[in-house]
């Protein structure tokens, strides 16, 4: 069980394609995690990104920056908006062992100005079903087999029937975590893009299905990629940001 740090069989996504798309910089190290904008305030992340596991304290604000607007690492270009943060919040159930609950809010020191390259992602619904099939989107610069991507990769999954994923993943899976991949293999989510979006078009607007979360090995057949289900945490979200 490895948390995600890298898009494996994808390609370069176009700017502004996935405007929500954040990367978290952690201080001296750089890209660590990624990262959904769903108000001008606020960001959505994975829990394992920003507990630490043997004290568990959630992460200093001062720890992080978030970078919007990005298409290539360390490019520097007007598109681009810098953000320090007010306050982490990891889900006060997230499990270290199992990944259960594998979610966590951050709020921003000051709210980004959107633009085309910096647009929220929409919340979906409570009750909301991701069908099963249905083409959805991994995005994240992680590292491509060997090294970080500089240019943010992109990458066409399909949602995963919930008992047969259960069944693969040898019973780990809980109704907090939702399944998407290629069981054929190739493609994937793996560590540097956890904490960053599982994209879902309906009509023309996107909503956040997912956020990744972890996985066996990369890319492998018959091991899909699997994420914390956003329809679970709606209520709690809501509570802490209003959104």
């Amino acid at each position: 069980m490895t948390p995600r740090s890298r898009v494996v069989g994808g390609v370069d996504a176009e700017r502004g394609e996935f405007p929500w798309q954040v990367s978290l910089h952690m201080k001296d190290v750089g890209h660590a995690c990624g990262a959904s904008l769903i108000n001008e305030n606020w960001l959505v992340t994975a829990a394992h990104c920003v507990k630490d596991r043997f004290d568990g304290r959630p992460s200093m604000p001062s720890t992080w920056e978030a970078f919007l607007g990005l298409k290539t690492q360390k490019e520097s270009s007007k598109e681009v908006q810098r953000r320090f943060l007010k306050q982490v919040i990891p889900h006060p159930n997230y499990n270290y062992d199992t990944y259960d609950n594998d979610i966590a809010l951050m709020e921003l020191e000051r709210p980004v100005i959107y633009s085309d390259f910096i647009k929220p992602i929409c919340l979906p619904a409570p009750q909301h079903i991701f069908e099963v099939g249905k083409q959805v989107y991994i995005t994240g610069w992680g590292a491509l087999r060997e090294g970080a991507a500089t240019i943010l990769q992109k990458a066409e999954v399909r949602i995963i029937n919930q008992t047969v994923c259960n069944t693969l993943m040898g019973g780990e899976i809980t109704n907090q975590m939702l399944c998407a991949g290629v069981l054929q293999g190739g493609v994937d989510a793996c560590q540097g893009d956890s904490g960053g979006p599982l994209s879902s078009k309906e009509g023309k607007r996107m909503f956040l299905a997912g956020v990744v979360s972890w996985g066996e090995g990369c890319a492998r057949k018959n091991r899909p990629g699997i994420y914390t289900r956003v329809t679970k945490f709606l209520g709690w979200i809501k509570e802490k940001t209003g959104v």
